[in-house]
C-alpha cells in the first residue's frame, strides 16, 4: 500500500458519506411541498424515504464483500458516481411513481459507498487511534441526519423541493475527484458471494417494512386475493429467519459470517445502532409535519428547530473522541442514549397547539447532547477489534443493521401517525391533502389539537425504541482492556485509570 496520509484519505470519503445521509432525512422537511408538486398523499412521500432507506440497506452486505474483493477505493468511486446521477434524476422527476424509482437507484448507489468508509477507517487506522477517526466517522453521522432538515428547509424555501437533490451534484462531482485523488488503493481479499443470501434478507425485508408501512392503509386486513398484511409481515420474518439459517450453513463465503456474533460487543453494538437508525429516522417525519402544519412554519423555520442539536453535536464530537480512546464506552454510549430517550418522551409530551417554540428547543437540545455521545463508542465498539480479512463484512453488518433500523422506523411511523390521526380525528384523518398539508394554511383549533397531539403521540414510539439501546449499552465491555499475559521478568506497572475497569 503506498504511503497515505489516513486523516485526509478519510476526510475525503466522509463528504459523500455526510452527503448520502443527509439523503436520509432531509425529505422530512419538504413532504409538504412534494405533496403539493407531485398532486400526491402523505403515505406516497413517506415512501420516497422508505424506498430509499430499503435500497440503502438490502445491498450493504453484499457491498461491503465487493469492497473486500475490488478494494472499497474503487467500490467507493462507482457507488458515489450512480448516487450522483440518480440525484439528477430525482430532481428532474415529474410523478411520485418516478420520483421513487429514481431513490431506489440512489439508495443502491448509498449502499455501495457507505461500509467502504469504514473498512478504510479499520485498514488504515492502527486501534489506538482508531476512536479518533471513529469519532470523525460519527460525528458526520450523527450531523448530517440532523442538517437533513435544515438544508431541506433552506432549499425547498428558496428553491423548490427538486433542489434538494440536485444539490447533490456539484458535490458528489467533488467528492469523486477528492476521493479518487486521496483514498489509497487497499489490498484485496478473494470472496464468493451468497447470491441466495442477498435474495432471503431482501425479501424478507421488504414484506415487513412493506406490511408495516401499508397496513393502516388496509385496515391490517386482506391487501391481496389471498395475503393480509399480517401474514406478509409474518412471510418477511419467516424469511429473514431462513437467512440467518443459510448464514449458518452456506458453503460458500457468506454475507453474514456469524462468528462475528460471537463477539460481545460487535452484538451488542449493532443492537444499538440498529435502534438509533430507527429512532433518528422516525422522530424527524412528524416533528417537521407538525412544525409546519399546527405551527404554520416554512420549511426553512422548521428546519431551523434542529440547529441547536446540529451544533451542539459538532462542538461536542471531538471532545467525544478523545473521551472514546480513554474511557470505558459504557459510560460514553450509555449517558447518550439515556439522553437519546429521555429528550423524546419529553418532546413528545409537550407538542400541543399552543407549545411555544422555545419549549420544543430545549427538548431538541437534549437530542443534541444524545448525537454527540453516541455515534462514536457505538462504532468503536463494534470495529475496534476486527480483523483487517473481515472488515468489510463487520462494516456491511455493521451499516445494515442501522439502515434496517432506519427503514423498519420510517415505516413503524407512517402507520403510527395514521393510527394515531384516526384516534384523534376519525373519519377527518384522511382529509389532509397536500393543501391541506401546505404552511399558509392554518387548521381548526379542535383539529389543531387532535392533530398536535396524534404526532405527540407518534414520537412516544422512537422514545420507548430507544430504551432498548440503553439496554444494550450497558453491556458493553471495554476494547481497550487485553487479557493480561504473564510477564517473563520484572517490567514496570503502568498506571490503571478508571476508565480501563470492566
Amino acid at each position: 500500500m503506498q504511503d497515505v496520509n489516513p486523516w485526509r484519505a478519510l476526510i475525503a470519503l466522509c463528504i459523500g458519506f455526510f452527503m448520502i445521509l443527509v439523503d436520509s432525512t432531509i425529505v422530512s422537511v419538504a413532504t409538504p411541498a412534494i405533496q403539493e408538486g407531485l398532486h400526491t398523499d402523505i403515505n406516497s412521500v413517506v415512501w420516497v424515504t422508505s424506498a430509499y432507506l430499503l435500497a440503502y440497506a438490502v445491498p450493504l452486505l453484499v457491498s461491503g464483500r465487493l469492497g473486500d474483493r475490488f478494494g472499497p477505493r474503487n467500490l467507493y468511486l462507482v457507488g458515489l458516481a450512480v448516487f450522483t446521477l440518480s440525484s439528477l434524476w430525482c430532481g428532474l422527476t415529474g410523478s411520485i411513481g418516478m420520483l421513487i424509482a429514481a431513490r431506489v437507484v440512489q439508495g443502491v448507489g448509498a449502499a455501495m459507498m457507505t461500509p467502504q468508509t469504514m473498512a478504510v477507517i479499520t485498514r488504515t487506522f492502527p486501534g489506538e487511534r482508531r476512536g479518533q477517526a471513529m469519532s470523525l466517522w460519527g460525528a458526520v453521522a450523527g450531523v448530517a441526519t440532523l442538517v437533513g432538515p435544515v438544508l431541506g428547509g433552506i432549499i425547498t424555501e428558496n428553491w423548490g423541493w427538486e433542489w434538494i437533490f440536485y444539490v447533490n451534484v456539484p458535490v458528489g462531482v467533488i467528492g469523486f475527484a477528492l476521493a479518487w485523488w486521496l483514498v489509497p488503493s487497499l489490498p484485496v481479499h478473494s470472496h464468493s458471494f451468497d447470491w441466495l443470501g442477498v435474495a432471503l434478507s431482501g425479501a424478507g425485508l421488504f414484506c415487513i417494512v412493506f406490511g408495516i408501512q401499508e397496513g393502516e392503509s388496509y385496515d391490517w386486513g386482506t391487501m391481496w386475493k389471498f395475503i393480509s398484511v399480517p401474514l406478509l409481515i409474518v412471510l418477511g420474518v419467516v424469511l429473514m429467519g431462513a437467512f440467518v439459517w443459510w448464514q449458518g450453513h452456506t458453503k460458500v463465503d457468506p454475507l453474514v459470517p456469524l462468528e462475528l456474533f460471537r463477539d460481545r460487543n460487535f452484538s451488542l453494538a449493532n443492537v444499538a445502532i440498529c435502534v438509533v437508525g430507527f429512532v433518528v429516522t422516525s422522530f424527524a417525519l412528524p416533528m417537521m409535519i407538525y412544525a409546519q402544519v399546527v405551527h404554520g412554519l416554512s420549511p426553512i423555520q422548521s428546519g431551523l428547530l434542529f440547529v441547536p442539536m446540529a451544533l451542539l453535536s459538532a462542538v461536542l464530537s471531538p471532545v467525544v473522541g478523545h473521551l472514546v480512546d480513554r474511557y470505558h464506552p459504557r459510560l460514553i454510549a450509555g449517558f447518550g442514549l439515556i439522553c437519546l430517550s429521555a429528550g423524546l418522551w419529553w418532546l413528545g409530551a409537550i407538542l400541543g397547539q399552543h407549545t411555544p417554540i422555545w419549549q420544543l428547543v430545549l427538548p431538541l437540545i437534549v437530542l443534541g447532547l444524545a448525537n454527540a455521545f453516541m455515534w462514536a463508542p457505538i462504532s468503536v465498539t463494534a470495529t475496534r477489534t476486527l480483523p483487517p480479512h473481515r472488515a468489510g463484512a463487520g462494516a456491511g453488518v455493521y451499516n445494515m443493521t442501522r439502515q434496517m433500523g432506519a427503514v423498519i422506523g420510517s415505516a413503524a411511523i407512517a402507520a403510527v401517525m395514521q393510527a394515531r390521526l384516526t384516534h384523534h380525528l376519525g373519519s377527518a384523518a384522511g382529509n389532509f391533502s397536500a393543501t391541506e398539508g401546505h404552511h399558509n394554511v392554518h387548521l381548526p383549533a379542535l383539529v389543531a389539537h387532535g392533530f398536535s397531539r396524534a404526532m405527540g403521540e407518534s414520537i412516544y414510539l422512537p422514545a420507548a425504541v430507544a430504551v432498548l439501546s440503553v439496554i444494550a449499552a450497558l453491556g458493553f465491555r471495554n476494547p481497550h482492556v487485553k487479557q493480561p499475559e504473564k510477564p517473563a521478568g520484572r517490567h514496570r506497572a503502568g498506571r490503571v485509570r478508571a476508565g480501563d475497569l470492566v
